[in-house]
């Protein structure tokens, strides 16, 4: 009761919002229908607006949500006359390609995979004392990846050096997979010296042999595992990876782009630019992030193992755009006159990276986690 009386004592005090003699509010269903008056004259408003439109004028068509298809692979050859030009416009397009009619021959390929696999067979002490870590070098396992009870773990990885060197008299023959690798390596400085020719900057490759540094990266995975890379990001010049059998692969392109799926011609060598490269171009050249993964998926759980060739840096190296030489109006072309060095101020093509040191690059990219982040955004000018 003192609740019901409550609310009628509120009700009684109540303003009279339309004055002592207004007349309450119409119903709803006693109003006119202006929204459909309304409505209509809007239409006509907005047809008679549109075809007053000038007619170049157009309305921003919707973002389609699926992903852009992946772009095909650049295909070369040493034998086309044209190899510097197309090596050029597809390293600066799309940092990528595949190599064909080289010589390197499959059987090797094949060779080198058995011995590599069979890395995997040693269990986790006898892995850790033939390739004991020794950054970038040797043995790698995620923190989280634990030996199982049949001795086989995931996101697990070798870096060699072009010796394939280990540090016990193990009972491992890596006889192939060494000869594999210096074949790898001498493929990949002869494309680093016609990329050079062709970009116009001199890397002095035949001059300095020990300017370059080549690491072979092994990695092993299974159907159906989650796709992420294992033994971490390294900075590099130009990687390479011979196409034992049909495979797609993941590539991750420079910040905003994502990434891109390729596959290969079976016996091709797939080539891709790194980081360094792009330093070296001053920006021409684009990038691939990291080694290329593959694309597992959900299929059997047979093994698979990657073997990338990186032609990369000596530690105690500097990093720095190797701008193209200028010559000047005057220049004698003699090798000591300065203005075929330098060239007028106004030739001088502008530089776009700080020069960096490559060892305290190389710790932070393999360290930190840049799936998202470029990290030569903090060099560039």
């Amino acid at each position: 009761m003192s609740m019901a009386f409550s609310t009628h004592k509120q009700h009684q005090h109540l303003p009279n919002l339309y004055g002592a003699t207004a007349a309450p509010p119409p119903t709803p269903s006693a109003q006119p229908n202006h929204h459909t008056v309304t409505s209509s004259a809007a239409a006509d408003a907005l047809s008679n607006l549109l075809h007053r439109l000038p007619p170049t004028l157009s309305l921003p068509k919707r973002r389609s949500s699926t992903s852009a298809t992946s772009p095909p692979l650049p295909t070369l050859s040493f034998s086309d006359p044209n190899f510097n030009h197309l090596l050029v416009s597809s390293g600066s397009e799309l940092g990528f390609l595949q190599l064909t009619n080289h010589d390197i021959p499959s059987q090797l390929a094949n060779s080198a995979e058995t011995e590599a696999l069979s890395l995997f067979e040693l269990t986790r002490d006898q892995k850790e004392s033939c390739f004991p870590k020794n950054l970038p070098l040797g043995f790698d396992a995620d923190d989280d990846d634990k030996e199982e009870e049949d001795g086989d773990g995931k996101g697990e990885s070798f870096c060699l050096d072009t010796e394939c060197s280990t540090e016990t008299t193990a009972d491992l023959s890596l006889t192939s997979l060494r000869e594999f690798t210096r074949a790898l390596e001498k493929l990949g400085l002869k494309i680093i010296d016609k990329l050079a020719d062709a970009m116009g900057f001199d890397n002095s490759v035949g001059e300095d042999p020990t300017r370059f540094r080549s690491l072979m990266w092994i990695s092993e995975g299974l159907h159906g595992d989650h796709d992420k890379p294992s033994g971490g990001f390294y900075p590099y010049v130009i990687g390479l990876q011979y196409q034992i059998r049909c495979q797609k692969y993941s590539l991750l392109k420079d910040s905003g782009s994502g990434s891109v799926s390729v596959s290969p011609q079976v016996d091709s060598i797939m080539v891709t630019l790194g980081d360094i490269a792009q330093v070296w171009s001053n920006g021409k050249l684009s990038k691939v992030r990291g080694r290329p993964m593959a694309c597992l998926g959900d299929g059997n759980k047979s093994r698979f193992v990657s073997m990338s060739l990186l032609v990369t840096l000596p530690c105690n190296s500097r990093v720095t755009p190797l701008l193209p030489k200028v010559v000047g109006e005057e220049g004698t072309g003699d090798d000591d006159d300065e203005s075929q060095v330098c060239g007028s101020k106004e030739e001088q093509e502008k530089r776009l990276f700080n020069s960096f040191s490559f060892e305290d690059y190389a710790w932070r990219v393999y360290n930190e986690c840049y799936l998202f982040n470029d990290p030569l955004d903090r060099y560039r000018i």
